[in-house]
């Protein structure tokens, strides 16, 4: 989670107005993301209702590489089936993840997004059954910080680290 929904920003920070959302972040926290990503020690990908528009119109802005993987809501819901999903309850986002997970399951996955918090319900079970996944829900009015950053370089480095 990129965007903090604040009326007055931190100093250094940047706000901008994309398909007539107000988004605000911090450069240095994306600079970040994109060293982590350019480094190759992580793949950033984008999980969002925002799908290829995130890269069309938020990366670049924002500092963060173009071209980056992007999922969706229409990856998980057929066409023309709005609010049904394809054999999966709950949440569009846990469905997202577990696809991704499956389709690599020795991959450690890095999870960043404000709504995990208000989706504990959905999430909780598979999480706790898949330790190579790191959550990590950034204040929705704060967005990502350092120390949450910290906290995914920490993970990263130490394999046996726990959520």
């Amino acid at each position: 989670m990129l965007n903090a929904v604040c009326l007055d920003l931190p100093e250094g920070w940047q706000r901008g107005t994309y398909n007539g959302f107000v988004l605000s972040w911090d450069p240095t926290v994306t600079a970040r993301l994109r060293a982590l990503h350019e480094s190759g020690r992580v793949e950033l990908q984008w999980l969002t209702t925002w799908t290829e528009n995130a890269d069309k119109l938020l990366a670049e802005p924002m500092g963060l590489p173009r071209g980056l993987r992007t999922h969706g809501r229409e990856d998980v819901l057929p066409t023309g089936f709005e609010g049904e999903r394809r054999g999966i309850s709950g949440w569009w986002k846990l469905a997202a993840a577990r696809a991704l997970a499956e389709a690599e399951p020795g991959r450690r996955i890095v999870w960043i997004d404000d709504d995990l918090a208000e989706q504990a319900a959905d999430t909780s079970e598979w999480l706790a059954a898949n330790a190579h996944v790191l959550v990590v829900a950034p204040d929705f009015f704060v967005g990502l910080t350092h120390a949450e950053l910290d906290r995914v370089e920490a993970w990263l480095a130490d394999s046996s680290e726990a959520r």
